[in-house]
């Protein structure tokens, strides 16, 4: 589930009702208050809804639910945010404008400005900045990301890329970027419009696998944004086929050898890849790491997953 940006005004006092509203639901058993709070409380991720309710929630439970429901990691630091905000804090500026740090800001700088010389004299004259993060709260993703994950312009900050960015991603790289670095920032190449649009996401894509990005770690959300060009060119660095991909390609016969216990759960496979029945297709899609997938006989019943 997708974090709920704050308003521009965020109100604390709104947020403490929505904290004692959310136990209100706890306490009434509401499957909705469940599921937010299995989304946002970490210490609820894998309950069952029972296993919710049967649990004492503390109003301090319910504040780090809206917390993070919101993009933060803590109710303190949403109260930070909205009673004392930075520079870091405004989310109506685009993310490079958001940097505190000078030396951070100035190498981000350079790389969208396309100077693979200045960023590598800079990386020279700091060389602990490509290892470290800079800090932004309040949105879905890109809330921790370290130099080179700015090379994806994913979220979109300029909507345009230098034409030499797979030499400045080389040049962060050679500085010593870790394999985490090269793994989030293959993720963001893979599902960015701008990089496909600039005509370097395939480009990219080869450089980070080839420096030691996990393939297959972008796959599934490079196939979920419809992004094909880059799931064929993750499966010729290395990644493996499975069964959404295949759906996704349209490899029907990569897709019927995967399909799971066809016969036993009643599914087939037209020529034109569609499950059938149809309701095993969201079962697939819409996947949980916990879901087990099952048929329900009898007359009109079809295919189904539980959770």
């Amino acid at each position: 589930m997708p974090v709920k940006p704050l308003p521009q005004n965020p109100s604390l006092s709104h947020l403490k009702y929505q904290a004692k509203d959310l136990l209100k639901e706890h306490a009434a058993r509401d499957p909705r208050g469940a599921q937010r709070i299995r989304e946002f409380h970490p210490r609820f991720e894998r309950a069952q809804d029972h296993e919710i309710f049967d649990t004492r929630l503390s109003l301090s439970d319910a504040q780090l639910t809206i917390a993070r429901e919101h993009g933060f990691p803590s109710w303190p630091r949403l109260k930070r945010h909205i009673e004392k905000p930075t520079l870091a804090d405004r989310l109506d500026l685009p993310h490079h404008e958001r940097i505190e740090d000078a030396r951070f800001r100035r190498a981000v700088e350079l790389l969208d400005a396309g100077d693979a010389g200045g960023l590598r004299a800079h990386l020279k004259q700091y060389p602990t900045l490509v290892h470290e993060h800079v800090l932004f709260e309040g949105g879905n993703y890109f809330r921790n990301p370290t130099l080179l994950e700015f090379v994806a312009e994913n979220p979109v900050r300029r909507g345009k890329l230098p034409e030499n960015i797979v030499e400045v991603a080389k040049t962060i790289i050679d500085a010593g970027a870790d394999r985490a670095a090269l793994n989030e920032t293959l993720g963001l190449v893979s599902t960015g419009m701008v990089p496909r649009q600039c005509r370097v996401q395939v480009p990219l894509i080869d450089l980070l696998c080839a420096r030691g990005a996990d393939p297959g770690v972008a796959l599934h959300g490079a196939a979920l944004h419809g992004e094909f060009e880059a799931v064929e060119a993750l499966l010729r660095c290395g990644g493996k086929v499975d069964l959404p991909i295949a759906a996704a390609l349209g490899r029907t016969e990569n897709a019927r050898r995967l399909l799971p216990a066809a016969d036993a759960l009643g599914m087939t496979l037209t020529s034109a890849g569609q499950l059938v029945p149809e309701q095993s297709t969201a079962a697939f899609i819409v996947h949980h790491p916990d879901a087990k997938y099952y048929a329900v006989r009898g007359e009109g019943a079809g295919v189904g997953a539980a959770a």
